[in-house]
């Protein structure tokens, strides 16, 4: 479990496809102090850690994750967000996060006002994920404060601490995020639906 407060940034350094799945080795400051087998979220995405060299390190996609993430669109130099599971006696700064992406969305609209960041994201709503105003989200593995909320669409704001240090800078219109819906709506919504 993951609380979508990225601990820093990791950098693709290769790609390995092996038949459907994709290996990706990244270089981190954090690689020493990474376990095999440990799980890691990468841009939201809960990875098994595979094989551990000095500062970088393996994780391997599978075809499923591969269809419902960004994962695919990574290239060499491509930064991910990374955040090492929370511990059993840890803060919830952030919000709960399973690293469990529930679909892509679309980054529709960016614009620097005073110093901060606003984002517009747009999702297929046939999924049947939803945000509600003042809700919690995971964009790319960021927990964020939706604001704006659509049956569509949503808006978040990035201030400077998390814009530089999280992939966030680096995005543009048009691209591709994961996006983990807050997991206390989805029962409620599940609980809801089966009342009518």
């Amino acid at each position: 479990m993951f609380t979508g407060i990225v601990e820093t940034t990791a950098e693709v350094v290769e790609i390995i496809f092996e038949g459907t799945n994709i290996t990706f080795k990244l270089h981190s400051h954090l690689a020493s102090e990474l376990k095999i087998d440990q799980s890691v979220s990468h841009n939201g995405v809960c990875l098994t850690v595979t094989s551990l060299e000095q500062d970088t390190y393996t994780v391997t996609a599978v075809d499923e994750t591969l269809k419902k993430t960004n994962l695919g669109y990574w290239k060499v130099g491509t930064k991910v967000n990374i955040e090492r599971c929370m511990p059993a006696n840890g803060r919830f700064d952030g919000h709960i996060v399973q690293g469990h992406v529930d679909q892509t969305g679309i980054c529709t609209y960016i614009e620097e006002v005073g110093g901060s960041w606003l984002y517009d994201f747009k999702y297929d709503a046939s999924v049947g994920n939803i945000t509600v105003e003042k809700g919690s989200i995971c964009i790319n593995g960021v927990s964020l404060t939706v604001f704006n909320s659509q049956d569509d669409g949503f808006r978040v704001t990035i201030i400077p601490y998390t814009y530089n240090h999280t992939n966030f800078h680096q995005l543009q219109a048009g691209d591709v995020v994961n996006l983990e819906f807050d997991i206390l709506g989805k029962y409620m919504q599940k609980i809801l639906a089966k009342k009518n």
